[in-house]
């Protein structure tokens, strides 16, 4: 359906997904139709919080703010959710649909700043450790689709490992790094480099750059 408004009528869960620029033009066009006595209204926007949302609609309509990942087009999104504690049964409900895409966590509202940059602006971290390793890979031999095989692969299963172990990186770590071995040498010349400093230098960046985006 092409029709916001139509799509508003006809449905019990709005999902605004827009970027924060043109958040509040379209609730200016949907505000009227929106009811709260019908709709769930879910907003994947980052940078606007549950009360300017509600203040800008102008009435008490139940608001849920998600944040996924572009991996829920594969069923392996990681998705955070927040609303006001009175919404609890409603955000449950919202839940359930993002349940669909992967893996949901509910956090307080205060943290979805944090969970965009580490969970959806995370996707491009790990895609860009993938890239570097697949170049590395190349570099000492395998063609360039082995090698992003191979580090894609890879990375699956340490995360696998993490997940299934819930284990800290570095116990998993400590299993393949023998005294005087090739990967502590890796890992440490790596460390040398600033690879965790960096990876956490963009971390913070990142969000201290979230609040420009209105």
């Amino acid at each position: 359906m092409d029709d916001n408004l139509k799509a508003v009528v006809s449905s019990n869960v709005i999902i605004l997904a827009v970027l924060p620029t043109q958040l509040m033009g379209l609730i200016d066009s949907l505000k009227e139709v929106i009811s709260k006595d019908k709709h769930i209204l879910v907003s994947v926007v980052s940078a606007f919080n549950l009360q300017e949302i509600s203040e800008r609609i102008g009435n008490e309509v139940i608001i849920v703010r998600a944040m996924p990942n572009i991996a829920a087009a594969v069923g392996e999104s990681m998705t955070c959710l927040c609303s006001n504690p009175e919404h609890q049964s409603s955000l449950e409900k919202i839940k359930l649909i993002f349940d669909q895409m992967g893996s949901t966590l509910i956090i307080p509202e205060t943290l979805m700043s944090s969970a965009t940059i580490l969970g959806a602006c995370g996707i491009a971290f790990f895609m860009r450790y993938i890239r570097a390793a697949s170049q590395g890979g190349i570099q000492v031999g395998f063609h360039a689709a082995d090698a992003q095989f191979i580090a894609a692969q890879t990375a699956r299963g340490a995360t696998s490992l993490l997940l299934e172990s819930g284990n800290h990186p570095e116990r998993e770590i400590d299993k393949v790094t023998t005294p005087m071995g090739c990967t502590i040498a890796g890992l440490n010349e790596m460390e040398h480099n600033g690879l965790s400093s960096a990876l956490i230098k963009g971390i913070v960046l990142s969000y201290n750059e979230i609040k420009k985006l209105k």
